[in-house]
């Protein structure tokens, strides 16, 4: 297959960029989803990010309803097989319980990514049912970091973060319940946006009074990609539990102006957690560049009952994901999860909450109250919360102890031992908060390491201009300018040769 262009040039194309050739008619949106799938064919067989390539949709990118007119133009795009549903595409959750299950209709967010433009050619790989840390069941398949792959990209948007950091697609969607956008792109080296409450829509099968947790959103490498996105993704489906707020300016907008002073809370304490020295030593760095640019840096923690909220967060996973185990069992006519179909702490999730009752849940929605009440209070004093996005360096491949397949009897001890790594993340989801995981740090073995902002609810904004502050300052070398070993820019081919 001869390319459009080499790959050093279409590394350096984020997806706007992409989109700009595409509408000038420099490269047409058919070209642009072969180099995605010559890509796929390179580099998946190291990271095995990329479940699926729709080789009819590569070669008709109008065939599933792409709006050419949409302001990324074509410009091609996966979705994690977890979320919204493509009609008569395999959506298997990385479950072996659910091999061959496809889609009967679209779902609201899917058509609000088509109609932006987006030519959705793909689907990356996920944890069974999400749940998990990482992309890592030998029976289904392992996800690896393409910084190092002896090392996991974390999850559950395992897939998307390896093959946006690989180079191989500018931008691609991914999922947030706990820290599942924010974590992968801090290891990985992506830029990762978790937006407020009422910013995506989980239609139909989902809401934010139902899904309360659960988020929408996707990996990208610049910030005007994710401001883009946000834009023009947008928006809540007829029938929504709550309305669905817009800015009064488009995040595109926004970031082009710098925000002015920030009062800006550290931290890196939060309950009985701790993050490592070098990641403190990190954070302090990032800290002090942060008031470099401006902003008045505070060591200061919420004045929050951390225990409670991670107490709330594991009863919510408990509830939600036996649920949603519950409706996957009665699809198929079973009774209980069958083993070797469903990894053993699903099932064990499963059996915790499938009898909770509703004082039970009232309880969990109490503490979430409890604890968004005081993160609102807290918020009133400060603009931004920083973080680092993990506790603890990212683990190797099979370490099976944050794993669904792991050999833990206790669900509660289970999550505890994740909470202890996966700090800082979860608080957003209980809150509603959007949170950012910004690539501006690294690991003592050189793996990314992201630094982790919340603002308040509604304040997605403010974010991303921050963002795009720090992106200006760095002269968009995130990363510092590194790039993974596993890479585009490493494919024995030039422009117009095949792979």
């Amino acid at each position: 297959m001869k390319l459009a262009m080499s790959w050093n040039e279409w590394a350096d194309f984020d997806a706007t960029g992409l989109a700009e050739l595409i509408r000038n008619g420099e490269i047409t949106p058919k070209e642009a989803a072969q180099q995605v799938a010559s890509g796929v064919e390179a580099l998946n067989p190291e990271v095995n990010g990329v479940i699926e390539v729709f080789e009819d949709v590569v070669d008709n990118p109008m065939k599933d309803g792409m709006d050419p007119d949409g302001v990324f133009a074509g410009v091609p795009f996966m979705v994690k097989d977890l979320g919204p549903a493509l009609k008569g595409r395999l959506q298997e959750m990385g479950s072996l319980l659910m091999r061959g299950n496809r889609a009967e209709a679209d779902s609201f967010l899917t058509k609000q990514f088509r109609q932006a433009g987006l030519n959705i050619i793909g689907r990356t790989t996920t944890p069974e049912f999400g749940l998990t840390s990482s992309a890592e069941n030998p029976d289904v398949y392992i996800t690896r970091n393409p910084w190092n792959l002896d090392y996991t990209t974390l999850g559950s948007s395992a897939g998307t973060a390896a093959s946006v950091a690989a180079g191989i697609i500018p931008m691609a969607h991914a999922t947030d319940g706990g820290g599942s956008i924010r974590i992968p792109a801090g290891v990985n080296g992506n830029i990762g946006l978790k937006p407020s409450r009422g910013v995506f829509s989980l239609a139909p099968g989902g809401s934010d009074l139902m899904s309360v947790v659960s988020h929408q959103g996707g990996h990208t490498r610049t910030i005007r990609d994710a401001a883009a996105f946000v834009d023009n993704c947008r928006g809540g489906a007829p029938g929504e539990f709550m309305p669905y707020w817009m800015p009064s300016e488009p995040y595109t907008e926004q970031i082009k102006r710098d925000p002015g002073k920030l009062r800006i809370a550290v931290s890196h304490e939060w309950g009985d957690y701790r993050s490592t020295p070098h990641i403190v030593a990190e954070l302090e760095r990032t800290a002090e560049f942060l008031e470099g640019l401006g902003h008045h840096v505070e060591w200061v923690k919420p004045d929050v009952d951390l225990h409670d909220a991670y107490e709330a967060q594991t009863q919510a996973y408990i509830m939600n994901f036996a649920q949603t185990i519950a409706e996957k069992l009665e699809q198929k006519g079973l009774e209980r999860p069958p083993e070797g179909l469903v990894e053993p702490m699903c099932i064990r999730v499963w059996e915790e909450g499938r009898f909770a009752s509703y004082s039970e849940r009232a309880k969990m929605q109490g503490l979430f109250n409890a604890t968004s009440r005081r993160m609102g209070s807290f918020f009133q004093d400060w603009d931004i919360i920083l973080t680092p996005t993990m506790a603890k360096p990212t683990p190797l491949i099979g370490t099976t102890e944050y794993l669904t397949i792991s050999d833990n009897p206790s669900v509660h001890d289970w999550f505890k031992n994740l909470w202890s790594i996966f700090s800082y993340t979860p608080i957003a989801n209980i809150c509603g908060l959007p949170g950012i995981s910004l690539p501006m740090a690294e690991l003592e073995n050189g793996l990314p390491l992201g630094m982790h902002a919340l603002a308040s609810q509604g304040n997605d904004g403010l974010l991303l201009q921050l963002g795009a502050q720090i992106e200006r300052a760095l002269d968009g070398k995130w990363n510092h300018g590194r790039k993974p070993g596993v890479h585009v820019t490493e494919i024995k081919s030039a422009h117009g040769q095949g792979v």
